[in-house]
């Protein structure tokens, strides 16, 4: 049997008491396997299958949906605590006794939680379009910007292109060739519900509150930490990679040139070949 792809993979479940998590799960059966932790209205179609099956060449990679996202079931938390114990959760109940982790943006507040709350269990973070917690305008978005994921289009998913990428012409192509990516697969995942995106507002917005003018926190963050971002990230400041970077005691930053949120979607050529060096890092 040939091996799965991001678009060939099927969909598996695990319950965990009242929550069945939707999983996907492919890759070369070696080393740590690497999950990604989604960002804010995402889900299982919403990870870009150049980066997924070009890392998966090499070590297993896992996709999930947290607790009452799209496909999984139980009620979404309304905060990034309890998100991220939803997240150890499921990692625990596949029987994995340790995992890098690769995040975007509310993800990647997430991923910051889960290695603070159980080290043990994280060996490496990326930390992609994100910031610490109490960060730079987090759960702060202008209006205008917030306007950006609720606006109505004739095709929905292009909503991502103003949220993710910059507007110039050569980001805005990208951009398009990242959806036609997302778009390939054929058995869909199950839209993000409005209590879940309601739930995941709240809870950006309650780490956000938390403030630590000195960041003293992210010294606790001991594992290798890679920070990425573009250099104007309007959803989340890209002064926040800045902040992790200088605060994280073993992080390296790594920003790109005319991109937005998802520096790592434009340039994902250069992401993967960074990435697997800093995954496969003695």
């Amino acid at each position: 049997m040939a091996a799965y792809t991001h678009n060939t993979v099927p969909t598996e479940h695990v319950q965990v008491g009242d929550t069945g998590f939707a999983y996907r799960r492919f890759g070369a059966k070696q080393g740590v396997p690497v999950v990604f932790f989604q960002h804010f209205m995402g889900n299982l179609d919403d990870h870009d299958p150049a980066i997924t099956d070009a890392l998966a060449q090499d070590r297993e990679v896992i996709l999930f949906n947290n607790a009452g996202v799209a496909s999984s079931t139980g009620t979404t938390p309304d905060t990034i605590e309890q998100t991220a114990a939803d997240a150890a959760a499921f990692i625990d109940a596949l029987g994995l006794p340790q995992v890098d982790l690769l995040s975007h943006s509310m993800g990647g507040l997430v991923a910051q939680q889960l290695a603070f709350d159980r080290p043990e269990l994280v060996r490496r973070i990326i930390l992609v379009g994100t910031g610490p917690r109490g960060g730079e305008g987090i759960g702060e978005m202008p209006p205008e910007t917030e306007a950006l994921f609720f606006k109505e289009y004739e095709h929905q998913e292009e909503m991502w292109l103003p949220i993710l990428f910059s507007p110039s012409k050569e980001s805005q192509a990208a951009g398009r060739d990242f959806l036609t990516r997302i778009m390939a697969r054929e058995d869909r995942d199950a839209p993000v519900s409005i209590e879940t995106v309601q739930a995941q507002a709240a809870a950006i917005g309650a780490y956000g509150a938390q403030k630590d003018p000195e960041y003293t926190h992210l010294k606790d963050l001991k594992q290798p930490t890679l920070v990425v971002n573009g250099n104007n990230d309007i959803i989340i400041a890209t002064i926040n990679s800045y902040i992790l970077q200088q605060h994280i005691p073993n992080a390296t930053l790594i920003l790109y040139p005319d991109a937005n949120h998802s520096a790592h979607f434009q340039y994902h050529e250069n992401f993967v070949t960074q990435t697997k060096l800093f995954l496969d890092a003695q």
